[in-house]
Order: C-alpha cells, then structure tokens, then sequence
C-alpha cells in the first residue's frame, strides 16, 4: 500500500510540473516559496536565484521561459529611459461575452497588467526607440482591439518621432471574446506598420515563443529585420492542426526558430542574454545622419 502511495504521488508531482510548465514563468517572491524550480524541457532543479541570475535561461539546457513585459523592458532599455505610452488603453467587452469580464478583472489582479500589451519610448545603447511587448500571461497576448490599438499607436508614435519601432511579439492570435473587432486589428496593424516603414522608419521584430494566430499573419511577420529567441514556435497554425489537415508528417523542428532561421524567414537566432546588445548595433548600424538622438 505504502508502495502505491508513493507511486501515486511521484505521478501527480510529474503532472504538476508539466502543468507548471506550460504556464508562463514568474519568480516566487512570497516567503516560504520553493528554493528550486524546476525546469520545463530537461526537469533539472535549478536554483531560483540562478534563474534570476541568468535572465529566466535554463543553465542547463539554455530553455527559455517566457518573460513579462515589464521585466522585458527592464531587459532592453536603458535605465531610466522607460516612458509608458498609452497605459490606459484596455479592453472592452463589445460582445457581452460570458465571463469575459470577470476573466479581465482576475487576470489584471494577478498580472499588474491593464493589457496583453506594454508599449513605452525608451532609449537602448543611448539610441532612441519605441519599444511595443506582447505578454503572455494575459490571455496567451491575445490580440483585441486594445492591443491593436497598442501597436498602431507605438508605430504612430515612432513615425512621428522618426525614431526605430521595436516590437517584442508572443501571441496565441487574434481574442475570440472579441469577435470580429479582434480580426480587424491584423489589417489596422499591419497598415500602421507598413506606413511608418514607407516613410523610412526601421522596424525590427522580435518574435519569441509562442507567436502565432492573427499576429504572426499581420505585423510580427513585416520586420525589416527579424530576430527571434531560441527554440521559439512561430507560425500561423500550430504544428498538430497542420498535420492532422495535410495528412503527413512535418519535418523536425518545423516551426522553430532554427528552423525559419534555415529557411530564410528570420534574420537572427538571438539568446536572451544577448538581444540588448543585438538590438544597440542593429540601431547603430542603421542610424542616419542627422539622426535624432533627442527625439525621446
């Protein structure tokens, strides 16, 4: 009996770490939390101080937990450059959607979020950007219309201050409880993208995982240079729905990062302890003369 116990438990304890493993990494600050967390991909139990440390990278296997958007932010802009844009732009409920309110309200209690989007004006290596951040916690960075909206202002923003776009992208697709209101943000974005790139504006998408849905099939995907992080799944439909529609079975690593790397969809593998210094020289690089180092 004893035996059957154990057993038991050491199963729930599996389950509960792929549970865990799905959902998107925040560091335990409350008193008593775990010493170790343990990582999803090679269940190595790791110190939470070493993924602190190492910017939510597994040490091991070098897996990389998602990461919230402040905390990305915090990653990639200089210090005491942050300036939040359009912080009271949040969802509606233009289609009385059961619990879709009450989903809004728990998940903004939890996240300290308002939105699936953070957009803010910042500098990186001294160079002037705006920077746009999908956060997966809120609704798998579901696209609404507050979203959209988001990434049509800070592309707004950037063409009038004539300074880079920089979009962080991690997105389940466009948010059902919004209907069609939802789809309409994929050609909202894309044209607002697509206007501050005509005017001479530099975009530089960085896709990290998951990017799919409505997001990937609008602005994520019209980068003029496109970066991703490790092992990130990009595409439009996941990678069983496409088996299951054509019947066969798809290459290794389809999907991936590498993989779209390989194939000539993204420009840059980049890992997370190194994308700040990557996004400094891609803004050195294609800086201007004349360009306006005090435009934020």
């Amino acid at each position: 009996m004893n035996n059957w116990f154990a057993a038991r438990r050491q199963r729930m304890l599996r389950l509960k770490v792929r549970r865990e493993g799905e959902r998107p990494f925040q560091p335990r600050l409350s008193a008593g939390a775990p010493v170790f967390e343990q990582c999803p991909r090679c269940h190595k139990a790791v110190p939470r101080a070493q993924w602190e440390k190492n910017l939510l990278v597994c040490p091991a296997c070098g897996f990389h937990r998602p990461v919230g958007a402040y905390r990305r932010l915090s990653l990639v802009l200089d210090e005491g450059s942050f300036q939040e844009l359009d912080a009271e732009l949040t969802a509606g409920d233009p289609l009385a959607f059961p619990g879709y309110g009450e989903k809004l309200t728990g998940l903004r209690r939890r996240t300290g979020l308002r939105e699936a989007a953070v957009a803010a004006k910042g500098r990186i290596g001294g160079l002037p950007a705006v920077v746009a951040v999908l956060d997966s916690r809120f609704l798998m960075g579901s696209m609404g219309v507050a979203v959209g909206e988001k990434i049509a202002r800070a592309a707004e923003t950037a063409e009038k201050a004539r300074v880079p776009l920089i979009v962080f992208c991690a997105s389940g697709g466009a948010r059902m409880q919004e209907g069609i209101l939802s789809l309409m943000q994929m050609g909202k974005t894309a044209a607002a993208v697509t206007r501050f790139r005509d005017k001479g504006g530099l975009y530089i998408a960085c896709l990290t995982h998951p990017t799919t849905g409505g997001v990937t099939a609008s602005f994520a995907m019209l980068g003029d240079v496109t970066l991703a992080e490790p092992e990130a799944l990009i595409g439009f439909a996941g990678p069983r729905v496409i088996e299951q529609t054509i019947g066969q079975t798809l290459p290794e690593g389809f999907q991936r990062a590498e993989y779209l790397q390989e194939h000539g969809f993204v420009d840059a593998v980049v890992p997370r302890g190194k994308m700040r210094d990557t996004l400094a020289l891609l803004l050195r690089l294609h800086q201007k003369g004349g360009a306006r180092r005090d435009a934020i």
